[in-house]
């Protein structure tokens, strides 16, 4: 019996047009729907009965109406809506394809304050929209209000205050990109502040301090305080990463305005975001992490401390604190070619799983999270999907194509967080997953592998001591060649044999270089101060593909859930390095491109092509 899935992409692939597909990730929920329900947790009940990909509703200042991030279809493009607060009467607000997020409501409802990646500067700013005019004007782009262009840069979480003399947000200007763990992981964690402006865009002024991440603010009833979560800088990388670990710990605190005094507002374990002040003097917030997921409240309560069992995010309750609205996700693997937003209208944008490449006779290759991290084969419509290689312990990581498309070689043990203390080996296996052999025993920690154009060589990613870099093993004579000694990551081989692009860490931070198979010439393709990595070549060499950090975060870290660089985007580039460009603008980690034929991509057409 064909599934509805399964029907829906036959369906896509007989109505598509040919046209070039880059096939891409995305660690992001696949599902994300409002909720509403009573400050006590009954009630619960869906905001619009068709599902869609909302998420950040807040409510306007005489409750009736909300302001919500959509991207509809979970494709990709995000924008900002409103509704009656039923869910009837939903209306768009922007239409952009730039990143829209985070909005809320002026005093008035004339007008909605969100954050923006529309601009010359790509970064997210808050922007303000007049609802009756349509006019749109950027609050923190003014010279003295932006930061060093070289550091991170963002404005993320407005919040209005009820007289309507201020906006209050959280803001990373002036500080450092730094790696966790002391600077040497390669994710980066973030260090936020609050501030204040007036809507006019004057008067910034700082409300915490620095060093440490505060987030998410919102105004008392009075507009003469601000509640904000804090949380260790080093520890925004756990939240995100490992959501349900109970090592990442924040308090609540609130501040305020005219005397910058700051009062705790919870202790203890626990990881506790997104407060607000509520009319009867309580304090709302959600809680993310360990067995207490969901909403609590501190101050006087008539309802249990801990309501809202389960994973939910961004809560909002109404002003007189009698309704709350938030969202539930779920990240269920989406499918395969599943149709995303296409910023680029020369491409059909599609989800893969990570680490795709194609055959020589049209087969996509990839390593599959739904499998156990295994190396599974499809053609690339999805069907006549097979795994090739099944995992026992460890991962299957980064497979690679040999040149006439008979054999397969991938990582298989322990790489991220792992590879200081787990092993890994660079593995091979006939295409039918017949004939495994492993080529490396004897290396601490080898892997993500790539085949040089003749087939006869294959060069890989060694780690542990004395093992630093890249090294190159001769498939004929089993010999193994040192080609550089940095710490040097993620190789492939150019098409036509000359160049191996990789990335290498260097001051804390990860570039794009190329280098000669011979060790000599290396040559930085990227100077960016932030990561850029994951980087690969087009099928005919003449572009290279990679994720970047360029422009910042797009909100605060600490919120993500199973993202490790959330602010990453795919970019392109000549293979000189020279007209970069982006080529995703989500809310999400994208990464992992890989151009197609679209002839090819469509059931039971042709075969894989080279792309550019």
């Amino acid at each position: 019996m064909i599934t509805l899935a399964a029907f829906s992409l036959l369906l896509l692939g007989a109505l598509a047009p040919a046209k070039d597909v880059m096939l891409m990730n995305r660690i992001g929920p696949s599902t994300s729907e409002l909720y509403m329900a009573n400050p006590d947790g009954s009630g619960e009940r869906k905001v619009f009965p068709t599902s869609s990909f909302d998420y950040h509703a807040t409510y306007s200042f005489d409750g009736k109406w909300i302001v919500f991030t959509s991207e509809r279809t979970g494709s990709g493009q995000a924008d900002i809506y409103r509704a009656h607060a039923d869910g009837t009467g939903v209306e768009r607000l922007t239409d952009d394809p730039a990143l829209d997020d985070q909005a809320v409501f002026s005093p008035d409802g004339n007008s909605v304050a969100f954050v923006s990646t529309r601009g010359s500067s790509h970064r997210a700013n808050i922007w303000i929209l007049d609802l009756k005019t349509k006019r749109l004007r950027e609050l923190t782009g003014s010279a003295d209000v932006q930061g060093d262009p070289m550091k991170p840069d963002a404005f993320l979480r407005p919040s209005w205050s009820p007289d309507g003399k201020w906006i209050a947000f959280s803001s990373d200007r002036n500080t450092e990109w730094k790696g966790h763990g002391n600077g040497n992981g390669w994710e980066h964690v973030q260090e936020l502040s609050i501030y204040a402006i007036h809507p006019d865009g004057s008067g910034l002024r700082r409300l915490t301090g620095a060093g440490i991440c505060s987030g998410s603010p919102k105004w008392s009833a009075d507009s003469r305080q601000v509640v904000f979560y804090e949380i260790p800088v080093e520890s925004t990388w756990d939240a995100r990463v490992f959501q349900l670990s109970t090592r990442a710990t924040s308090q609540i605190f609130s501040v305020e305005l005219e005397t910058g005094k700051r009062t705790p507002q919870t202790t203890g374990p626990g990881l506790k975001v997104e407060p607000q002040f509520l009319a009867d003097g309580r304090i709302g917030f959600a809680t993310k992490s360990g067995r207490n997921q969901g909403i609590a409240y501190v101050g006087a309560s008539a309802v249990p401390s801990k309501a809202f069992p389960g994973s939910l995010r961004s809560p909002a309750w109404t002003p007189d604190g009698t309704q709350v609205i938030y969202e539930r996700v779920d990240y269920s693997p989406r499918p395969q070619n599943q149709q995303l937003y296409s910023w680029d209208p020369k491409y059909e944008y599609r989800y893969t799983d990570v680490f795709p490449s194609f055959s020589k006779d049209g087969k996509l290759l990839v390593t599959s999270k739904d499998a156990d991290s295994s190396v599974v084969t499809m053609n690339a419509d999805g069907s006549d999907r097979k795994v090739v290689f099944q995992t026992v312990k460890g991962a299957a990581f980064a497979p690679s194509w040999s040149p006439d498309g008979q054999r397969i070689a991938f990582g298989y043990g322990g790489f991220l967080q792992g590879r200081l203390t787990a092993g890994a080996r660079i593995v091979l296996v006939n295409r039918d997953g017949t004939g495994v052999q492993e080529l490396t025993p004897d290396m601490p920690n080898a892997g993500f592998p790539s085949w040089s154009p003749d087939g006869k060589e294959l060069v890989y990613r060694s780690f542990g001591t004395g093992e630093m870099g890249l090294r190159i093993f001769n498939l004929e004579t089993k010999t193994t060649r040192t080609l550089t000694t940095e710490s040097d990551n993620l190789p492939y081989w150019s098409p036509d044999g000359t160049r191996i692009l990789f990335t290498r860490k260097q001051d804390n931070n990860f570039d794009i270089f190329t280098i000669r198979p011979d060790g000599k010439d290396p040559k930085p393709m990227t100077t960016f101060p932030t990561n850029d990595a994951h980087a690969v070549w087009s099928g005919d060499g003449k572009y290279i593909l990679w994720d970047s950090g360029e422009y910042g975060f797009r909100d605060e870290a600490a919120l993500y859930d199973n993202s490790f660089q959330p602010y990453g985007s795919i970019w392109i580039m000549k293979a000189d390095g020279s007209e970069k460009r982006q080529l995703t603008e989500s809310h999400w980690e994208d990464s992992m491109p890989c151009f197609a034929s679209g002839e090819h991509m469509l059931p039971n057409r042709g075969t894989s092509k080279p792309v550019r």
